[in-house]
């Protein structure tokens, strides 16, 4: 019998073995594990021979401060390295590693890329189908993409007209606004998923995956109707760690393509990817005249320094100032 894909891959030198064991244990997501494993790798090759165990937290700091520094990384991508590092050599490696004091990545403020109403409009006349779908209730709701791609059924409240999301970042659950005029097209939708639902129950095909916990609590709830994708693949893929061949949601390579290939053909000139739908979002409704607490509880921003970005691509920024030429 073939052996899992993860149970097979424990890792090659006795450092990745250890880091595997404590993700594994701590019932990572398989995505933050290789993404942990990757910083690990690149860590070791910086000690340049020298035994990961005999790591201290001046190697880190200096590890991370040449981020910064020379490769220049995004605030955002070295707190990734520092939390995978941390990880690695505090759970994996039983390492005390003490306060870490290095140099800070420079945030770099850049205005979002917007889409106006018109481009909108352009780019979704483009799209057919679950993609169509997938790109309007984005827009529509202002949600990121892995939580869109991670919705299962029950997170779809018709009758409210309100779009729930579990588990959003930070792990924190939020509830956001569900477009009326989606309503009948998700409705054909929820049809057309519970025929492909009760086929996969037919053909004995194993339920949906399950955060660890919850697989464990709730045996078969997998293959409930409540607990599947909202946004399935077309097909039965194999689970990197499990390797259970069930159905996955569709991938986010695969809707980040096809957004791309409609902004070619809409021939917008400006770089489209599907966070571009959730700037968009923000920004219109700020546009429309709604109060920027509501907009950052919507997006389930922590601070709401992080929404006001969204004032400066305004259709009319500064609180509707006219420019000098358009009054002379």
């Amino acid at each position: 019998m073939e052996p899992p894909p993860g149970a097979a891959d424990l890792g090659r030198a006795d450092w990745e073995r250890d880091l595997i064991v404590a993700a594994r244990g701590a019932h990572l997501a398989w995505r933050t594990e290789t993404t942990y494993r990757e910083w690990a790798a690149r860590f070791v090759v910086f000690l340049k021979g020298r035994p990961p165990r005999e790591a201290r937290g001046e190697d880190v700091a200096e590890f991370l401060s040449r981020l910064a520094v020379e490769s220049r990384l995004s605030p955002v991508s070295q707190k990734q390295a520092l939390n995978a590092l941390v990880f690695f050599l505090e759970k994996g490696l039983g390492r005390v590693l003490g306060k870490i004091g290095f140099q800070r990545a420079a945030a770099k403020r850049r205005a979002p890329v917007v889409l106006s109403r018109k481009e909108c409009a352009r780019l979704f006349g483009q799209l057919e189908g679950t993609w169509s779908l997938m790109a309007e209730l984005m827009y529509g709701t202002g949600v990121r993409l892995m939580e869109l791609l991670r919705l299962r059924v029950q997170h779809v409240d018709l009758e409210r007209g309100a779009l729930i999301v579990n588990g959003g970042k930070g792990d924190k659950d939020r509830v956001t606004v569900l477009p009326a005029v989606l309503r009948e097209r998700l409705e054909d939708h929820l049809k057309r998923l519970k025929r492909l639902w009760r086929e996969d129950r037919a053909e004995g095909a194993p339920g949906v995956w399950l955060p660890e916990g919850l697989g464990r609590k709730y045996a078969g709830a997998g293959e409930r109707w409540e607990w599947q994708w909202l946004f399935p693949s077309r097909g039965l893929s194999r689970d990197p760690v499990s390797g259970v061949r069930r159905r996955h949601h569709v991938t986010d390579s695969a809707f980040q393509l096809a957004l791309k290939k409609a902004a070619d053909a809409a021939d917008l000139n400006k770089r489209v990817s599907p966070h571009v739908l959730r700037h968009s979002f923000a920004t219109h409704l700020l546009e429309g005249g709604a109060d920027i607490r509501t907009v950052q509880e919507l997006l389930g921003h922590a601070k709401v320094e992080t929404t006001q970005i969204y004032t400066h691509v305004m259709r009319r920024p500064g609180l509707g100032v006219r420019s000098p030429l358009d009054t002379s």
